[in-house]
């Protein structure tokens, strides 16, 4: 029986990260898998990546903030992949640009940012012009593609939606929603929204070997405050209400 501790989207929130660790350590875990989106965000990037340096054995794949970061010019880069450009030492640029897109750390067990193939194709949810729904089986596996019948277990991370859902084959797909970013919205391809409520930031715990999976999805308090304070000084007003309620701000509010 394997033990793996799943985090998703830090997005440069080290306070938030803190506490997950400290969640993670009580619960005697024999892997840590991070899947992207490390430091781009409006809290804390440089600490992200220096408590993060000190974890070598904490396996990480890339995500699309990660690519961004380091192939965009900085004008075309958003505020979140400005933030952490300005931080990166060349230590850092090696160590990002050094992460595979998917990993297989145990047996049976892919994990990967967004989907196998796309490190910003959704897999657990799907955009429409009414705003964000959760995907069906069909689009699950579509995206998964040639992945999908060789492994019981899928880990994702990029949409902030914590899932644990049951494949028709039996494979359980896993998103253990974000650690450091509860809620943002995007216009790509429709608007929409992403809110989890609340300010907790979020993992997951996977147990099982072989063909047998089962996940527990979990949020851990932490100083909030502090983490929106820092964005709002970094000139995020936006993310300090998402840090600070889980929600987006009303427009016109």
């Amino acid at each position: 029986m394997v033990r793996i501790a799943v985090l998703s989207d830090v997005h440069g929130n080290t306070p938030a990260l803190a506490a997950v660790l400290a969640a993670v350590d009580a619960e005697g875990v024999d892997l840590v898998l991070n899947l992207g989106d490390i430091a781009s965000g409006a809290v804390d990037p440089r600490g992200t990546l220096d408590l993060l340096a000190g974890l070598p054995g904490v396996v990480t794949v890339r995500g699309n903030h990660e690519r961004q970061v380091l192939t965009l010019p900085r004008g075309r880069m958003g505020a979140s992949d400005r933030l952490a450009d300005s931080v990166l030492t060349g230590a850092d640029r090696d160590r990002l640009a050094a992460l595979p897109l998917t990993a297989t750390p145990v047996p049976g067990v892919l994990a990967f940012h967004a989907s196998p193939d796309d490190d910003l194709g959704h897999l657990t949810e799907t955009v429409t012009p009414g705003g964000l729904r959760e995907a069906t089986d069909a689009e699950v596996v579509e995206r998964l593609g040639a992945a999908y019948g060789r492994y019981a277990l899928f880990l994702c991370g990029h949409t902030h939606v914590a899932r644990s859902r049951r494949l028709p084959d039996g494979s359980l797909v896993v998103n253990p929603g974000s650690v450091g970013w509860p809620a943002f919205d995007d216009d790509q391809p429709h608007h929409y929204r992403v809110e989890a409520g609340s300010p907790d930031a979020r993992y997951a715990i996977v147990d099982g070997e072989g063909r047998g999976w089962e996940a527990r999805l979990r949020s851990v308090a932490y100083d909030h405050e502090r983490a929106a304070d820092l964005a709002r000084v970094n000139g995020r007003p936006d993310v300090a209400h998402a840090l600070r309620t889980g929600r987006m701000p009303v427009v016109g509010g």
